[in-house]
């Protein structure tokens, strides 16, 4: 194992922890970072430093690195000012510390001097055999260690997205996204300044991490292009890799260089650049990670043929138009796929696509009629809507004044158990097919706990607040499909 490799080992899966300039006051990062560390549950050794020597969260902290034990701990979590940080790391590496997460304010930001103490830390770090994460970042997460070193919430699920982002914030963002959708993470880390390892530095190596399958990435600045391009395009060899971008515009030049002191690269050379590289890009957060969530959780089309299947017609044509405006195609109903859903519908049904069952769906209809369409070779990939309507209807009669009488609570319980079975089935027909089903409806949002979303993301998967945006999401898998189509690659 290389340096550098043992020093993203220590990063990602240390063994022990040490949170340099932990604080009692709970606002301070020092006492924030070590409480977050503790609550996530994480098994390794647990180490402070304090001047006072106090304790903290029932952690006896030290007033100096060099009262610690040798070879206990190969990660600190600096929350130390940055005058301070040159005589910390040499102490650490003496210790056998191989990574450190440097979460201090005042260097590349903030001006010449701040850039030569940022030049003067990478130099410091390299000669002592560190890897350096940082300055100026949020923290550090991962699931498979139980590992929450950062400066705020939350600790996400686990999960197969490995994010990495310039911007801590963003990572934060992602995170949230990941708790409320289920659709988990295995690494996350805000590269800061990125003063030693940058954002495409934690995508080469979540490429070869057996807990990660798709990376998510922030990036605001590039400094040198060809580097980016040639490394970017190999993770996407190894898997889907989807970036959001800021600084698209002036203005947001402006604010990258005052943020991080990134100088942000000219827009549209950057999305020809993810273009040829097979990359995914985002044009907001919530895209990107409905993007990478797809990628992780539903296989890729083997073409751009889709069929959507819904319960009410209105909800088909817009969803019809938002593909018809993509990349995807709007398929034909193949004649004997409508003569088998002709068998099990009333004849009021659509008789077209999108397939509108017009309320004609019986208690076996829609795991029925979803099987024939996802079954037959001439479709690619479905869409799916009108998920939880039934359980809303149940949330109404249960908080009304009549339940449980009038039949009520036999009606309310048949409702929920029909739309939890209705997820279930989108999961298991598209494992069992091999294709991507996405399930859509404003109740993911609107009412997270109908049992409806709530069994999608009880599957694994993703539910889609709407089906433009599972439209979306559809098309960045199709993008993918083509681009390794073309170039002779596995779809994967």
């Amino acid at each position: 194992m290389t340096t550098r490799e043992e020093g993203f080992r220590a990063l990602f899966d240390p063994k022990g922890v040490i949170i340099a300039g932990a604080s009692t006051h709970p606002g301070k990062f020092g006492f924030v970072s070590l409480h977050n560390l503790l609550a996530s549950g994480y098994r390794g050794a647990v180490f402070a430093t304090n001047r006072e020597g106090a304790d903290v969260l029932g952690v006896r902290s030290v007033a100096s690195i060099d009262e610690l034990p040798d070879g206990q701990a190969d990660l600190v979590f600096v929350c130390t000012p940055a005058a301070a940080n040159p005589d910390l790391l040499r102490a650490c590496a003496a210790k056998g510390v191989k990574a450190a997460f440097v979460t201090s304010a005042g260097y590349g930001e903030a001006g010449d001097e701040g850039r030569r103490a940022e030049a003067d830390l990478v130099a410091l770090a390299d000669e002592l055999g560190l890897l350096l994460a940082g300055p100026n970042g949020q923290g550090v997460v991962s699931t498979p260690s139980l590992l929450c070193a950062q400066i705020v919430a939350p600790f996400p699920p686990a999960g197969h997205i490995g994010v990495a982002s310039q911007s801590g914030n963003f990572v934060s963002s992602f995170l949230n996204y990941a708790v409320q959708t289920g659709v988990g993470i295995s690494r996350a880390v805000s590269a800061g300044n990125a003063a030693a390892v940058t954002v495409p530095d934690y995508l080469s190596w979540y490429a070869a991490d057996p807990e990660t399958s798709v990376g998510l990435a922030y990036v605001e600045g590039v400094a040198d292009g060809r580097a980016f391009f040639d490394a970017v395009r190999a993770v996407a060899e190894d898997m889907p890799l989807v970036l959001v971008k800021g600084g698209a515009t002036a203005g947001g030049q402006r604010a990258a260089a005052s943020h991080t002191g990134s100088l942000a690269s000219d827009d549209r050379v950057f999305d020809g650049m993810c273009r040829q590289a097979g990359v995914t890009r985002a044009a907001t957060v919530e895209e990107a990670f409905e993007a990478a969530a797809t990628f992780a959780t539903q296989p890729l089309p083997a073409g751009p043929r889709v069929v959507v299947m819904t319960t009410a017609g209105g909800w088909g044509v817009v969803t019809a138009d938002a593909i018809t405006k993509s990349s995807l195609v709007l398929a034909d109903l193949p004649r004997d796929l409508h003569d088998a859903i002709d068998e099990l519908l009333p004849p009021r049904w659509s008789r077209s696509n999108p397939v509108d069952l017009a309320g004609g769906e019986t208690r076996d209809t829609i795991p029925q009629v979803l099987e024939l369409i996802a079954g037959h070779p001439d479709v690619d990939a479905v869409i799916q809507l009108g998920l939880g309507i039934q359980s809303n209807q149940a949330e109404m009669m249960r908080s009304g004044p009549f339940y449980p009488d009038h039949g009520l609570e036999r009606i309310v319980a048949y409702h929920e158990r029909q739309d939890a079975r209705f997820a279930a089935a989108a999961a298991e027909v598209s494992e069992r097919t091999g294709k991507p089903i996405l399930v859509a409806t404003e109740l993911a949002v609107a009412a997270p706990d109908n049992p409806g979303p709530a069994a999608v993301r009880a599957s694994g998967r993703l539910c889609y607040p709407s089906a433009n945006r599972a439209v979306v999401a559809l098309e960045h898998l199709w993008r993918r499909a083509q681009h390794r189509q073309r170039r002779g690659l596995p779809l994967r």
